[in-house]
């Protein structure tokens, strides 16, 4: 079951594309972040999928609604969570939860969705007294008070610490359990790689490329690269496989990670060789990213 469906999306300003023949389809119950750079047309898209825009062609269908024309009944099935929201600074977490539940007619326990954040332990604190971290996660309480089955996530995490990243991430894995649908727009490739089912790229007005974090831009498929070390007058023996210098190391790239693995931890053990700082790494989610955005990317 899809929960957006997007066929020849387009939004014109002017002469220009913001969002130029974009096709996108989320299902039910997925984690899906739109990425790119600034000014790629991601917001626009967003916007349009919201019922804040307009679009200038294609077919758009949210939780089975044309967001234009879905009023009332789609909007209380949607939830979002701006990149900045003004929270009445003196009431407390729970009493600011109360007052935008009664915008609903399904709601949310006050004292679930504190729990779900994690601020238990805030509940009758004024806003004013939170921290950033604790505040962004109040935001998204805020965003889940009307029980939506649809939400939408603009940079969640952004200026957060490692720590405050972390216990966001804990909250919207708490969602996916519950079956929400959820959009995300990200800056941090890490932040797409540990959350989304599937991700896409947005670039110039058009998706560029989709699929799972793994997998994209051939991710799955591409080599591999082995690191190493071994430190100088350790051996004489020449390497059992194809390595080049690099960083005061050695890097092979391979294929068959396994088998190079295999090939040249056996020749160290018959050799009494120490292969220092041994590692394995894929191409990254961002290395794919950067690919695909070109020099676009510097602006963000």
């Amino acid at each position: 079951m899809s929960a957006i469906e997007v066929t020849g999306l387009v939004k014109h300003y002017g002469d220009v594309a913001a969002v130029d023949g974009i096709d996108l389809h989320v299902g039910s119950g997925e984690v899906f972040a739109l990425l790119g750079p600034n000014g790629a047309g991601k917001s626009t898209a967003v916007e349009i999928l919201e019922g804040h825009r307009t679009r200038s062609a294609g077919q758009v269908a949210v939780l089975g609604f044309d967001p234009e024309a879905g009023g009332r009944p789609f909007r209380e099935r949607i939830g979002i969570v701006l990149q900045e929201t003004a929270l009445e600074r003196e009431l407390t977490v729970t009493e600011i939860l109360d007052v935008y539940r009664r915008s609903y007619p399904k709601r949310r326990d006050a004292a679930e969705l504190i729990d779900l954040i994690g601020l238990s332990e805030k509940a009758s604190a004024r806003i004013k007294t939170l921290s950033g971290g604790q505040k962004r996660r109040l935001e998204l309480a805020l965003g889940l008070v009307g029980d939506p089955d649809l939400l939408f996530l603009d940079e969640p995490t952004t200026g957060f610490d490692p720590s405050a990243r972390r216990q966001a991430w804990t909250v919207i894995d708490n969602l996916r359990s519950l079956g929400k649908t959820i959009l995300l727009t990200t800056h941090y490739m890490d932040e797409a790689q540990r959350l989304s089912d599937r991700v896409a790229v947005i670039r110039r007005g058009r998706i560029v490329a989709e699929g799972p974090p793994d997998a994209l831009g051939g991710r799955a498929e591409g080599e591999s690269i082995v690191r190493f070390r071994i430190d100088d007058g350790e051996t004489t023996y020449p390497l059992p496989v194809a390595a080049v210098p690099d960083q005061g190391g050695l890097v092979v790239s391979t294929s068959d990670a396994t088998m190079t693995l295999h090939t040249l931890t056996g020749w160290a053990l018959d050799h009494g060789v120490e292969l220092v700082g041994l590692t394995v790494e894929r191409r990254s989610l961002e290395d794919v990213y950067l690919d695909l955005v070109g020099e676009e990317g510097d602006d963000e």
